[in-house]
């Protein structure tokens, strides 16, 4: 076996394992949500997190990858009959190389993860089989279309000069703007007062997501390579100091560093660093991280004060999260050996032309995601309806799935 098969072998053997862990998320979501929801919800929401692998599979299969990675028809969207089923692609089946099955399912587990993080602003209100209409329908018209803007051969990736590593446009902004939406338009729940019932789950599961982004950043560099190392690295770096950033803002406001914001500084800085982890040194993650932490934690206050009751904080986490890590690039980029051209920020030396690439880029992403999303969310609620009667918010779990996640007996 020659040097370059052996090499095939080990980057497919790579981004198998990320796959891995990138699955781990879901359920890493699930117990961070679950954790933060109330005793009596928390199965709804374990059940939303998770079936997207199901509802966005199936479409991803069908169409989604086409509209994704497809040819390019405009700039605007993918050809959806590309790649269906992955049918008449001579890749397929070559022993040991590098084959559209492992892209099919890679990005498949990034359009699933993308609408699960969405169920924040669905939080104990939100009908279930309105929520599985509505994680297809968002996938298709929200995600799909952005995820070929970004990862494909749309207009963004073609002609706009910006830089996003692994997705925190058309993943994190996406989703933290349409979870804005999608609670705005539910409404506050009749008792927004619940508080979380099991921080531990909340931290166990920011720990497995922490673990999951090993997959998901690193996976993103193709293969067992620099690039993987690297951005694994910067990972590392990035989520252990949002942590201290979130706990250090809060120190500031209250006098307390709590274990909830420690597990929500996690999540802010490796949401900022999806979008520049092969754009900073170790000491810029670091940075990043810190400042992604203390701006996502004012983030928090700002919007409880504005009385949003999108609880679990995916607006504040993943929409001003992934604009921070986005707009961190612009200005303070830097690193040599990650791609062909090396990324410097414009207090760096770099092109100024980045920040106006950025800015739309930023600007397109939230204002489409926000916007489809009240569109979708409207529409579905005057033909189908889409919350539950306020009897029923007091026990969604047993409602909805005729389960309750603790025997109080």
């Amino acid at each position: 076996m020659d040097v370059e098969m052996m090499q095939e072998f080990a980057d497919v053997a790579w981004i198998l394992a990320a796959m891995t862990v990138v699955l781990l998320m879901f359920p890493g979501l699930a117990l961070f949500y679950g954790g933060m929801s109330g005793s009596k919800n928390v199965l709804n929401m374990f059940a939303m997190a998770m079936t997207t692998l199901g509802t966005v599979s199936i479409i991803y299969v069908f169409y989604g990858h086409g509209m994704v990675l497809g040819e390019s028809l405009g700039g605007v969207i993918g050809n959806p009959t590309d790649y269906f089923g992955i049918i008449g692609h001579e890749e397929v089946g070559v022993d040991g190389g590098f084959t559209e099955i492992i892209d099919l399912a890679f990005f498949t587990l990034f359009a699933c993860i993308t609408v699960s993080i969405i169920a924040s602003g669905a939080l104990g209100r939100m009908k279930f089989s309105a929520w599985l209409v509505f994680s297809v329908v968002w996938a298709t018209l929200v995600y799909f279309p952005l995820g070929h803007w970004v990862f494909g051969d749309g207009w963004m990736a073609e002609y706009i000069n910006f830089h996003d590593y692994a997705g925190g446009t058309a993943v994190h902004m996406a989703s933290g703007f349409g979870a804005l939406a999608l609670a705005l338009v539910l409404g506050p729940r009749k008792n927004t007062g619940t508080r979380p019932h099991s921080l531990p789950l909340v931290l166990l599961g920011a720990g497995i997501l922490w673990m999951g982004w090993f997959g998901f950043n690193g996976g993103t560099a193709a293969g067992a390579n620099y690039l993987a190392q690297y951005t694994i690295m910067t990972t590392l770096y990035a989520g252990g100091t949002g942590m201290l950033g979130f706990m250090f803002y809060e120190k500031i406001r209250t006098g307390k560093a709590t274990v909830l914001g420690m597990a929500s500084g996690i999540i802010a800085g490796l949401v900022a660093i999806t979008p520049a982890a092969d754009a900073v040194d170790p000491f810029g993650a670091l940075a990043l991280g810190f400042i992604a932490g203390a701006f996502v934690a004012w983030a928090c206050t700002w919007k409880t004060r504005l009385g949003i009751d999108e609880s679990l904080d995916a607006f504040a986490v993943h929409g001003i999260g992934g604009i921070v890590g986005a707009m961190f690039v612009v200005f303070f980029g830097w690193a040599t050996y990650t791609n062909d051209e090396p990324i410097r920020g414009v207090l760096f030396g770099g092109d100024i032309g980045l920040l106006g690439g950025e800015l739309i880029a930023i600007g397109v992403t939230c204002a489409y995601a926000f916007g489809m999303t009240w569109i979708i969310v409207k529409i579905m609620d005057k033909t189908m309806g889409i919350r539950v009667s306020e009897e029923d918010e007091d026990d969604l779990d047993f409602t909805l799935h005729g389960q309750t996640a603790y025997d109080n007996k």
